[in-house]
């Protein structure tokens, strides 16, 4: 398994060596409303595929479940597979968030048991060039994997760690922290 953040020159190194090891994951979305997929268009590094928090990442959300839960895990595969991201794929992912958004993915796959990275200072880290539009892809096969409950919290579990003097960190922005 690949450490959880790697380098520029790590990645670099790797693309040289052997390129078909790695599967790039352009994750860029924007809480004030910018389309990430237009992003990614207008500049992405060489070979990475989109994944979309919203459609790929996030199941439909709501006043009790939030905004981005997780989704079904036949959603995430899915939208692995479609991406050309196999079971065995390394991914590292990216976004020009400071890995706010890019981290999710490799959250979600390394909890899954999945080879994934988050890369380093993310897409303003990278000194190569940037390629435009979308590069084909060839869907695979990816199996739904249900989500592993020990890395899972919910609202009874929270009440308990709080009732045993444990701290809970809201790490939102501000505004969503506020509502």
């Amino acid at each position: 398994m690949i450490e959880p953040i790697v380098s520029v020159s790590w990645l670099t190194e790797t693309l040289e060596k052997e390129p078909s090891d790695v599967a790039l994951a352009d994750v860029r979305w924007y809480l004030d409303g910018r389309d990430g997929y237009s992003a990614y268009l207008d500049g992405h590094l060489p070979g990475a595929v989109f994944i979309d928090l919203d459609t790929v990442l996030a199941g439909p959300g709501g006043p009790s479940i939030g905004r981005h839960p997780l989704p079904e895990p036949e959603v995430f595969a899915r939208g692995l597979g479609r991406a050309g991201i196999g079971e065995d794929s390394m991914v590292v992912a990216y976004d020009d968030a400071a890995g706010m958004i890019a981290s999710r993915l490799v959250w979600m796959l390394r909890i899954l048991g999945r080879n994934a990275a988050l890369l380093d200072g993310g897409l303003d880290a990278w000194t190569g060039p940037l390629e435009r539009g979308a590069p084909e892809t060839r869907a695979v096969a990816h199996k739904a994997e249900p989500w592993p409950d020990n890395f899972l919290a919910g609202a009874e579990n929270v009440k308990q760690h709080l009732a045993d003097g444990g701290l809970v960190v809201d790490a939102r922005a501000a505004e969503r922290y506020r509502g």
